[in-house]
């Protein structure tokens, strides 16, 4: 398998740092590329911030930037190296224009993979003459963190390809999943958009405050859902009869608040109503400390996790 020293990462938003910021621990020569004038800059600080965590969950090489480069030119970034993450903005347009640029220039063996969050691989593939060297390779976000990446290919993508990203990623610790078919946001975003859009619905009907919809994820289920997931959790509570006894005896209950769901829309009323409650949030806790203690949690987390494998 490939061990792809040399890395391009095209475009530099969070996603895009977070990506250089692993590449980096890892200790590939990455390349950022990006229009922005001040990137890096940007860059830089984030990699500096991003690498403790990096060095508490085992990359000792986090925060080193001696094999970072930068270039505002995609053609010339993507000259000599055989692994592209692209994490531009999610404009079809504006990925489109970037193949059509680039496809020319890529060595005979390089992988594209896109990190977009709910763009669809077919459309995507539009943009190559050649489409089969594109994957979908969706991270969570911050992707230096999240070990998720959600893969997919189709009847016009080099499945060797596929493959040989795929063992990339795990070798970075990645827990990587494969969808079988193409749909909007794919699976994780969907979840969570579920989930939010209940979570809205709640706090338009003034069931709970914002924060307490939070905490009532963040201390309820949400603990449970990072240790298995959901069908597996339900699986348990069945008892001896597993998820067929979960079904037959909560299953009932359960339908009943299916039926009950809300619905939510982004009008102007949802997002003040969510301006209002993150304002609340925020004058117990700014965003810098939600974002440290979000990577506190993770990191702590992870490392449990680490020292329970292969248990």
């Amino acid at each position: 398998m490939h061990s792809f020293e040399r890395i391009t990462v095209i475009g530099a938003g969070t996603i895009g740092m977070s990506w250089a910021a692993l590449f980096l621990a890892s200790g590939r020569y990455v390349t950022l590329c990006d229009p922005d004038k001040n990137i890096e800059s940007k860059t830089l600080t984030f990699i500096q911030n991003a690498s403790s965590a990096l060095q508490t969950l085992g990359w000792p090489k986090a925060g080193n930037t001696e094999r970072l480069t930068f270039d505002a030119d995609p053609v010339s970034a993507v000259k000599n190296t055989s692994f592209i993450q692209e994490s531009i903005p999610e404009r079809i347009t504006l990925k489109h224009q970037l193949y059509r640029d680039i496809e020319a220039h890529l060595t005979t063996d390089a992988i594209v993979a896109t990190s977009t969050s709910g763009l669809g691989l077919s459309q995507l593939q539009q943009g190559f003459t050649n489409p089969s060297r594109l994957i979908l390779a969706h991270p969570f976000n911050p992707p230096h963190l999240i070990p998720l990446v959600e893969l997919m290919g189709n009847q016009l993508t080099n499945m060797t390809a596929l493959a040989t990203a795929e063992h990339f990623y795990q070798s970075l610790g990645k827990q990587t999943i494969r969808l079988n078919k193409e749909i909007p946001g794919h699976i994780a975003n969907r979840l969570q958009a579920a989930l939010w859009r209940e979570c809205i619905h709640l706090l338009k009907e003034g069931v709970a405050s914002l924060e307490d919809i939070d905490k009532a994820v963040a201390h309820g289920p949400g603990l449970r859902w990072a240790a298995l997931g959901p069908s597996s959790l339900f699986h348990l509570g069945g008892g001896e009869q597993g998820i067929e006894g979960f079904c037959k005896h909560i299953g009932p209950p359960m339908q009943t608040w299916w039926d009950d769901l809300g619905d939510a829309k982004f009008d102007s009323q949802t997002i003040e109503s969510l301006r209002q409650g993150m304002t609340a949030i925020n004058e117990k806790m700014s965003d810098e400390q939600l974002r440290h203690k979000r990577d506190t949690l993770i990191v702590d987390f992870l490392k449990s996790i680490n020292s329970l494998k292969g248990v």
